[in-house]
């Protein structure tokens, strides 16, 4: 939508369009709650909203219409930033010194790694060089990070080569972060390489480990990483839509909320 078809809006709307930019996915009762109006209000005003394209709409949530596309990674880490490091706190103290863990890319995970900088002698598998550039050459651990195609975006390595290469471990914890969970197909993440990578990392893990916030359960993504059978944990920031409880408990996956 360009500026000047923001002409049109009004000042309230005008800030749902951009609050939704900001956060890519926004419950509707969260948007009420911050601008101290009514469900009933706020659906009035996002109503036109959606019907010119400016937002898409959900069941109880609005995204804005590139929703699908990551954003940059840089923009991602301060997204949540609250929610995820509770998340990577809580995970880290499940880790002890001398532990071997192996982390895909993403930004949970990238926050989990400076929570785990208080562990020493840590043995770190990764195809991320922020993770990798945050723990190696300190507290005697020993990183190893695969190589492949360098995605500019993250930071990180993917393709055969880093398949093959983490696939020589095995790891106490395998530990990743997804982006959108689904009761109907499980996890899943924006690009086929994302995926196939962190579905290798849970099959190298001694206890495989989902770390994800609140948000992802209203959002859809292209590819399966795996299912809910594949996986030991997911840790997250809220209780989970009773529909994605009822797939954890039939695929016997444990579930911690740290909210």
């Amino acid at each position: 939508m360009t500026a000047k078809a923001d002409t049109n809006l009004t000042g309230r709307q005008l800030k749902i369009v951009e609050t939704t930019r900001t956060a890519g996915t926004i419950r509707i009762g969260e948007l009420a709650r911050s601008m101290g109006v009514s469900l009933e209000t706020i659906r009035r005003d996002i109503r036109p909203l959606v019907e010119r394209g400016s937002l898409i709409k959900h069941h109880g949530a609005v995204s804005p219409p590139h929703f699908g596309a990551e954003a940059p990674f840089d923009r991602r880490m301060r997204e949540n930033a609250a929610e995820k490091l509770a998340i990577a706190r809580h995970v880290a103290g499940m880790i002890s010194d001398g532990d071997s863990v192996m982390l895909d890319t993403g930004t949970t995970t990238s926050i989990l790694a400076r929570e785990l900088l208080s562990k020493t002698g840590l043995t770190i598998v990764t195809n991320s060089s922020d993770i990798a550039r945050t723990l190696a050459i300190v507290n005697g651990n020993k990183v190893y990070m695969a190589g492949g195609e360098l995605h500019g975006d993250n930071g990180a390595a993917f393709g055969r080569s880093a398949i093959d290469f983490v696939r020589n471990f095995s790891v106490r914890h395998a530990i990743i972060s997804i982006a959108a969970v689904s009761a109907e197909t499980g996890l899943m993440d924006h690009q086929l390489a994302e995926a196939e990578f962190a579905r290798t990392v849970l099959g190298c893990g001694q206890r495989r480990i989902v770390i994800t916030d609140h948000t992802k359960f209203a959002r859809t993504a292209l590819v399966k990483a795996c299912d809910f059978s594949e996986v030991d944990l997911l840790v997250t920031d809220r209780t989970p839509p009773r529909a994605i409880l009822n797939a954890l408990e039939e695929a016997s996956t444990e579930f911690q909320s740290v909210g």
